[in-house]
C-alpha cells in the first residue's frame, strides 16, 4: 500500500494541479455563468474544497474533474439563492446532472474545454486593457497566480497588483467584452495581442527590469507554458510557432546567466555546456516547423525573425562561431517587419559584431536623440562599441550613464564593472 504524501508533498500536489487546471476551470465556468468575477470564485472555492479534503480522503485519480464537480455544484447553490438568477439554475443543473452519484468523466469534454481556454486567454488580452492590464490578468486567469505571485514578479505591492486585476475585470464588464472567440481579421489582431502579452512576461523573467535578481525564472516558466498552449491552437501559424521557439530558445540560456557567485555573465561570456541541450532542441524543432510553413509561403513577423537570431546563438559551438553576418543579415529584415528603437539597438550590436564597431556606432547615429530616452540599453550598447573601438573615457561616460538608469540591480553591477574596467584601461604605445 502506498504511503501516504506528507503534507507539504500534498500541498505541492494541490498547487501543481491547480496551476495545470485552473484555466480550464475558469474558462468552462465563466462560459457556463457569463460572469468572470463568479467563474473565479467558484474556481477558488473548489480549491480550498481541495486543501480541506485531500488531506483526509487522498488526492483523487481525476483531480481535474473532482475540481470541476466541486465548482459546479457550488454554482447551482449560488443560482438557487439568487431569486433573480433562477434562469441560469436549470442550464448548470444539466451540466451537474450525475455528479452526486459519481464524478464525471470530462474526457468526452476536452475539446469544449481546451476552446473555453482559448476564450479565456483572448478575455484576458482584450484590447480594452492596457498591456501591463492583460499580462497580470492572463497570469491570474490563464496561469492560475495567486496575485501576491504576480505581484512579486513585477515588483508592486500586492494590494496595487490586487487593484489593477480587479480595476481590468471592471473594464472587460464595462466594455461588456464576449467570452467567444474573435474571427477573421479580429481574430489575427487579436492573436498579436495575445502574443505581446505572453513576450512581455517572458521578458520580464528573462531580464528583470527591477529589483535585485537578474531574471524571474517562475515568470519565464510561465510565458513558456504559456506559448506552448497558444501553438496547440494555432499549430500551423508561422508567428505562433516563432514565439515558441524564441521562447525555448533564449530561455536555454538561463542557467548560465548567472556565475557560481550569483553575478549576472553577459551572452558571449556564457559557459555554453550550461545551456539547456533540451530546451535548445525543442526550440530549434518547432522553428524548423515554422521554417516549412515560411517556405511555403506562409507570411513571416517580428517573432519568427528573432527565433532565427536566437537559432544562430544556439548553433553556435562557442562565442567566436558565432555567424554574426546572418544575424545582421536577419535583423536588417527585422528593421523593416517591424522598425522600433529597441531593434535599432539589437541591430546596432549586430553590426558592430559582423563589420566592425563603426559600423554598429553608425546605426547607432540614426536613432531618434529620444529614443529610450529612460531606458539603459542605449548607452549601455554605445558603451560596448566604444569599447570595442578602443574608446575607453568615451565608453566608461555611456556605461556610467546607462548605471544610472537601470533599476535592476544584477544589471546595474555589470554596468559599473564595465565602467571601472574602461577608466583602468591603459592606452597601448606604439
Amino acid at each position: 500500500m502506498p504511503a501516504e504524501p506528507s503534507s507539504e508533498n500534498l500541498n505541492d500536489v494541490i498547487v501543481t494541479t491547480w496551476r495545470a487546471e485552473s484555466a480550464r476551470l475558469v474558462g468552462a465556468l465563466t462560459r457556463m455563468t457569463r460572469d468572470l468575477d463568479l467563474a473565479e470564485d467558484l474556481a477558488q472555492d473548489a480549491l480550498v474544497a481541495a486543501l480541506e479534503q485531500w488531506p483526509t480522503t487522498g488526492v483523487p485519480e481525476n483531480t481535474g474533474a473532482w475540481l470541476m464537480a466541486v465548482a459546479k455544484r457550488r454554482g447551482v447553490d449560488h443560482f438557487r439563492r439568487a431569486d433573480t438568477l433562477r434562469h441560469k439554475t436549470a442550464e448548470l443543473e444539466r451540466a451537474h446532472a450525475g455528479e452526486e452519484a459519481a464524478m464525471p468523466d470530462l474526457d468526452g469534454q476536452v475539446d469544449h474545454i481546451e476552446d473555453d481556454v482559448l476564450r479565456l486567454i483572448f478575455l484576458s488580452c482584450h484590447p480594452a486593457l492596457t498591456p501591463e492590464s492583460r499580462a497580470a490578468l492572463t497570469l491570474r486567469l490563464v496561469g492560475g497566480l495567486t496575485t501576491a505571485e504576480i505581484a512579486r514578479g513585477f515588483l508592486v505591492s500586492e494590494s496595487s497588483m490586487g487593484q489593477r486585476i480587479s480595476r481590468a475585470k471592471k473594464t472587460l464588464v464595462t466594455t461588456r467584452a464576449e467570452f467567444e472567440l474573435p474571427s477573421g481579421s479580429e481574430r489575427t489582431a487579436r492573436l498579436g495581442d495575445v502574443m505581446a502579452v505572453i513576450y512581455l512576461i517572458f521578458n520580464e523573467g528573462y531580464s528583470a527590469t527591477a529589483g535585485e535578481d537578474w531574471m524571474r525564472v517562475d515568470l519565464a516558466n510561465e510565458a513558456m507554458r504559456l506559448a506552448r498552449m497558444l501553438v496547440a491552437f494555432a499549430p500551423d501559424d508561422v508567428e505562433v510557432l516563432g514565439l515558441q521557439a524564441l521562447l525555448e530558445i533564449q530561455a536555454s540560456r538561463m542557467a548560465a546567466r548567472l556565475d557560481s557567485n550569483g553575478k549576472p555573465v553577459l551572452l558571449e561570456a556564457q559557459d555554453r555546456s550550461r545551456w539547456d541541450a533540451l530546451l535548445v532542441r525543442r526550440g530549434l524543432a518547432v522553428l524548423g516547423r515554422a521554417e516549412q510553413l515560411a517556405a511555403s509561403g506562409d507570411p513571416v513577423g517580428k517573432y519568427f525573425l528573432q527565433a532565427c537570431i536566437a537559432a544562430e546563438h544556439a548553433r553556435a559551438g562557442q562565442a567566436e562561431d558565432t555567424n554574426w553576418h546572418r544575424i545582421a543579415a536577419l535583423y536588417d529584415v527585422l528593421a523593416s517587419a517591424a522598425p522600433g528603437a529597441v531593434v535599432e539597438v539589437n541591430r546596432a550590436v549586430a553590426h558592430g559584431r559582423a563589420f566592425g564597431p563603426d559600423a554598429g556606432l553608425a546605426v547607432l547615429a540614426g536613432l531618434d536623440a529620444g529614443a529610450l530616452r529612460d531606458s539603459p540599453l542605449l548607452p549601455s550598447v554605445r558603451g560596448d562599441l566604444l569599447e570595442r573601438a578602443g574608446l575607453h573615457a568615451q565608453a566608461a561616460e555611456a556605461f556610467t550613464e546607462a548605471a544610472g538608469l537601470t533599476n535592476n540591480e544584477g544589471e546595474r553591477a555589470v554596468l559599473q564593472r564595465r565602467v571601472i574596467e574602461n577608466l583602468g584601461h591603459r592606452p597601448t604605445s606604439h
